[in-house]
């Protein structure tokens, strides 16, 4: 007679303790991403309000922040379109106004993202607000899941907003003022956090504000790519003397 794997010496063993439960990807990624929906909602119906007080159809803006996903371009690209601007001038604000993105590439945890699919996606939905959050120091543990997951409820918040704001924007008077300096105060609030998460590396925030200055007082028109060169040329002038330190040793 074959005896059965749980009965032992006819006394029934223990069952196995079921493993701990832990937090679903998605709820942890939820929980993650909701200090950046405070942000991105309000942003989102202040450009939905935009859609519709510029004259442009009200489904522009869920369409925009579904498909184009580009936050600070998207309230630039409504003026142009309105405005009827050339194709190549589109173009070539989209690729000024987004070429932080380049540098956002080189530490961004695509590596750990599975999947073609989610690559894709990912490579997609990468934002300034993503990349803050999965650059910290806690954020090294985090699975492809609730890396993917973060993303798309950041997608959610901003394609939402701008919809609901479209949606609502003829009952928001034009003297309704303020909604923009939500993003503002989200950068804010992500710059503290990273300078807390990484406080033996102060020269370096340090040196993000002086490049932005500087590049605010001489080249005012041009702030944002030459704050970066700035700020890269520094980056590389830090590291130079540290590489060849490594090289004699």
């Amino acid at each position: 007679m074959r005896t059965s794997p749980a009965v032992v010496d006819g006394l029934a063993s223990p069952a196995p303790a079921p493993p701990p439960r832990t937090r679903s990807e998605a709820r942890a990624a939820f929980e993650d991403s909701a200090s950046v929906g405070l942000g991105f909602v309000p942003l989102g119906i202040a450009f939905g309000v935009l859609v519709t007080h510029s004259g442009v159809g009200w489904w522009w803006a869920g369409l925009s922040s579904a498909l184009i996903y580009g936050g600070s371009f998207e309230f630039l690209l409504i003026g142009m379109v309105t405005a009827a601007a050339p194709l190549v001038s589109v173009a070539v604000s989209a690729f000024l106004v987004n070429l932080r993105h380049v540098f956002y590439a080189l530490s961004f945890p695509l590596d750990r993202v599975e999947g073609r699919l989610g690559k894709t996606y990912s490579t997609f939905a990468l934002c300034d607000e993503a990349y803050a959050l999965t650059a910290g120091q806690q954020a090294r543990s985090w699975s492809s899941r609730r890396i993917l997951w973060l993303q798309l409820f950041m997608h959610l918040y901003w394609a939402g907003g701008a919809t609901a704001g479209a949606l609502l924007g003829s009952l928001v008077p034009d003297s309704v003022t303020g909604l923009d300096f939500a993003l503002t105060a989200l950068f804010t609030v992500l710059a503290l956090d990273a300078v807390r998460d990484r406080r033996g590396d102060l020269p370096t925030p340090l040196l993000a504000l002086v490049s932005a200055l500087a590049a605010r007082l001489l080249f005012p028109g041009q702030l944002l790519p030459v704050a970066f060169a700035l700020f890269t040329a520094g980056l590389l002038a830090r590291h130079l003397p540290t590489r060849r330190k490594q090289s004699h040793a």
